[in-house]
């Protein structure tokens, strides 16, 4: 049977598999052709899975590399019940040997692994790099009463302002949300990373899938203030994009659009995920929502010379333009 046929079937079977790694999203993000499946199978059962994302770069150098607008990638694992942390770390080694082994071939690759996979030594022992990120969730969001007390007394006080203010609707357009988003990037000086089709395709997909929806703050002149693109798998709800126009920056909306979004997402999940950003006003915004920091490795490494001379030239580009 086809890999990726067997994956489709894995994953509707198996109940925590992340959004990020789901057929229908990688589908969107990398494009069909795109991707592909490692399966570590036991018999006739599967063990672990390993989606991919394959792309070509310059000089026909092959690139397995994290898509656009995802979180996380890495291995999947299904472990034994009651298995101890020594057979455990056995466990992982043997599998991630074999994900390595059965790489396709590349020039370099860059994946961030799930926070939940703290043993990258089998990728090490290997040649393989990594460097450090961050997120922040909230752990458990099973008691909102409790998630706010957590809050900071100034994110508290621009929640009770956005109570006021603005008013919680649902279901903004993929088309108006990105628009909207590129007006306050704009206004900010920025401009959108990756092409408006695709955030719709992924949006209408999301909602298709039952595992995404728009969230967007209103005043009563209908204004709107902010929108949030969320999604969910039965592990964590995610923010995953999020749009604030900065003239209306002290009228609470952020922070009453966030707690909403963990109110609703109670009844998906138990844990809340603000994405993580390593800009220093971002992250002081996400740790003032009484969220608990969690790194996650990205895992990196240059395969052949021509990659290695690729990047000794960016180097020295950049050393001169400094």
């Amino acid at each position: 049977m086809n890999k990726k046929i067997q994956y489709v079937d894995f994953c509707k079977q198996e109940l925590f598999i992340p959004v990020f790694s789901q057929p229908w999203w990688l589908d969107i993000v990398c494009g069909p052709e795109n991707w592909d499946v490692i399966l570590i199978e036991k018999g006739d059962q599967i063990i672990a899975t390993f989606p991919y994302y394959m792309c070509k770069g310059r000089l026909g150098m092959k690139y397995i590399m994290m898509p656009i607008l995802t979180q996380k990638m890495g291995p999947y694992i299904k472990y034994p019940k009651g298995q101890k942390y020594t057979s455990k770390l056995s466990y992982e080694k043997e599998i991630m040997q074999e994900i390595i082994a059965n790489l396709p071939e590349y020039d370099f690759f860059n994946v961030s692994f799930d926070y939940e996979y703290s043993n990258w030594l089998p990728f090490y022992w290997k040649g393989f790099k990594q460097t450090i990120r961050y997120t922040y969730v909230i752990e458990d969001i099973s008691n909102i009463e409790k998630v706010v007390t957590e809050f900071d007394s100034k994110k508290r006080a621009h929640l009770r302002k956005g109570e006021k203010n603005v008013m919680i609707k649902y279901d903004l357009s993929p088309e108006k949300f990105i628009t909207f988003y590129q007006v306050c990037l704009s206004k900010n000086g920025h401009v959108l990373s990756y092409p408006p089709k695709l955030f719709c395709d992924l949006c209408k997909a999301a909602y298709k899938n039952k595992q995404g929806r728009i969230v967007y703050a209103v005043d009563h002149e209908n204004h709107i203030h902010g929108a949030i693109f969320y999604i969910w798998d039965n592990i964590a709800a995610y923010d995953l994009v999020t749009a604030f126009d900065p003239e209306y920056g002290n009228s609470g909306a952020s922070t009453y659009l966030i707690y909403q979004l963990i109110k609703d997402s109670l009844e998906k999940c138990n844990t809340f995920d603000f994405e993580g950003s390593m800009i220093e006003s971002v992250e002081e915004s996400f740790r003032k929502f009484g969220t608990i920091q969690k790194s996650y490795f990205r895992i990196y490494k240059q395969n052949s010379r021509k990659s290695k001379l690729v990047q000794a030239i960016k180097d020295l580009l950049h050393a001169i333009r400094d």
